[in-house]
């Protein structure tokens, strides 16, 4: 194509985007992006949106959509190919646009739009972006991915960046003017998808917060199916919920104290090596207070992760679960053990996710999976279009792009390890120095799956995102490491009681990684004034 037919092209594009760069949200209907059908364009009024349960909790969110401001909201559809329908949405701010794009991520195998967090967003200003990755149902559902290899796809990476090259569009078709800076933020698989969009699309985000991520999809979900097989191939194995509290009880009472403050939470579980046999029943005993030699063993593999068949020791294939995870309401209950028999989330996600992407067998039998021909087969089937483990992030640090990791140590769902080992493969690939002008990882003890848990789980992470207070918000600290080069150090994370947020009951530093918080020896525990980042 000849240079003067580029440019004539270009300034086309150019005076079709700035044609709707007026204040009429309803003028976007007719935005011509390639690829994409706009579905809706309206203004909402103050106070009017009626919106759904805040997802996973089921929570009523009436009252705070009800305190949400005039926006411009914008349904779409991405179609990159014939068997995608990826729905999206963004919400403009019609006053007060603070210039910036906040992508938001999703949790399990997506399938909506978070409505609490694009809201959230929107009201301090930004335009917001989230999308159901291209399927619309359940998080713990992946009966859609059967026979629909391009639809994994769209989970696995195309959503996402489809979600930003629309929204990027329509940001400045309404205002007439691109964002200056554009953040995505997501816990999870959410947290999978934002390591997705650094190495894969670096060019869509200035600044990715990244907690708890799946990136290594295909051996999380082999952890999954073996975890499962553990606690049920023998029915003897399986270790009831009743029983969690004991074990959790047990692994207090050998590591509390091992970072010289009891407080039930563990510091650093890495140094806990609770053996699941001193809480084995006497011969002939079985109660609530006490694991079979069955539970026991089941304990034990948990812990130690799956290893293959390679040599007589066995090549690790991901790290287990770290002792402290056990109990609590968002603990092992529900991700690991389940209510019954393989009736555990992390056993829908595993059975879920072999059945129909891996094998694409709706009756697939979970007991029948083998973690060396199950791992290579899921690889070979899926790891392309899933595994976000690329280390090279350099062309997203050419950007200029920041990139904020955090998991908590207490996670019930994805090994916090799994995360400590990507974020040393990106030193060990990129040298300490360059990963360490653009990359942090924080670990925050106590705290599970993306929030909950006995430590200080608020620090305007994702489901807490708070765009300001860099020193108590780990998102806020991530624009100003982008806008202003002020690179993030220690971060205050609070435990609030109940719905009170403005007077925590507990604070505590978060220390980049390799450092930890360590108690001072003396003052209130609760108090973070108390402990220093140390290694």
């Amino acid at each position: 194509m000849k240079k003067t037919h580029l440019l004539f092209v270009s300034s086309l594009l150019v005076s079709s985007v700035m044609a709707f760069g007026d204040d009429s949200c309803e003028k976007l209907a007719g935005a011509k992006i390639p690829g994409v059908t706009i579905t809706l364009a309206q203004t909402v009024a103050a106070g009017t949106f009626v919106g759904p349960p805040a997802p996973f909790s089921g929570m009523d969110m009436s009252a705070f959509y009800k305190g949400l401001p005039a926006f411009c909201r914008v349904v779409a559809e991405a179609m990159p190919t014939a068997d995608s329908d990826i729905k999206l949405e963004v919400w403009l701010p019609a006053s007060g646009w603070n210039g910036k794009l906040q992508g938001i991520g999703n949790g399990g195998f997506a399938g909506l739009i978070d409505y609490v967090q694009i809201g959230s967003a929107m009201s301090k200003g930004y335009a917001a972006t989230a999308t159901d990755t291209g399927h619309t149902g359940s998080p713990v559902d992946a009966a859609w991915a059967l026979g629909h290899p391009e639809k994994v796809a769209d989970f696995g990476h195309r959503g996402i960046h489809e979600m930003t090259r629309v929204a990027k569009e329509l940001v400045h078709a309404f205002y007439g003017k691109a964002a200056q800076h554009s953040y995505f933020a997501g816990c999870s698989d959410g947290g999978r998808e934002a390591l997705m969009e650094a190495q894969r699309y670096p060019a869509d985000y200035d600044g990715i917060l990244a907690g708890a991520p799946a990136n290594y999809w295909t051996a999380l979900l082999s952890t999954a199916a073996t975890d499962t097989q553990a606690l049920t191939l023998d029915a003897a194995s399986f270790i009831p919920q009743a029983k969690i509290p004991t074990i959790g009880a047990a692994v207090n009472a050998a590591c509390d104290e091992l970072d010289g403050v009891r407080d039930g939470i563990l510091n650093d579980p890495r140094k806990c090596h609770f053996d699941p046999a001193t809480i084995q029943c006497k011969a002939g005993e079985d109660n609530d207070k006490c694991l079979t030699a069955p539970q026991a063993a089941a304990l034990k593999a948990i812990y130690a992760g799956p290893h293959d068949s390679h040599d007589s020791h066995g090549r690790e294939v991901f790290p287990g679960f770290l002792p402290g995870a056990e109990d609590g309401q968002g603990g092992w209950g529900i991700w690991i053990t389940g209510p019954a028999p393989a009736k555990s989330l992390m056993a829908f996600f595993g059975i879920g996710y072999f059945s129909n992407m891996v094998y694409e067998k709706s009756d697939w039998d979970y007991k029948t999976f083998a973690v060396d021909a199950g791992l290579k087969l899921a690889e070979e089937k899926t790891a392309s279009a899933l595994n976000a483990t690329d280390a090279d992030l350099k062309p997203f640090k050419a950007r200029g792009g920041k990139l904020i990791l955090y998991h908590g140590w207490d996670d019930p769902a994805i090994p916090a390890l799994n995360t400590v080992n990507y974020y040393e493969s990106v030193l060990a690939k990129m040298g300490t120095k360059d990963a360490d002008s653009f990359v942090r990882l924080y670990m925050v003890p106590g705290m599970q799956h993306c929030g909950d848990g006995p430590g200080a789980d608020s620090f305007g992470q994702v489901g807490h995102l708070k765009f300001d207070d860099p020193q108590h918000s780990v998102d806020a600290a991530l624009e100003q490491w982008v806008e202003k080069g002020a690179a993030p150090s220690t971060i205050i994370a609070s435990k609030y009681a109940g719905e009170d947020e403005a007077h925590p009951k507990m604070t505590r530093p978060l220390c980049a990684y390799p450092q930890a918080a360590k108690y001072k020896g003396s003052g209130d525990t609760n108090d973070a004034a108390n402990f220093v980042c140390a290694k």
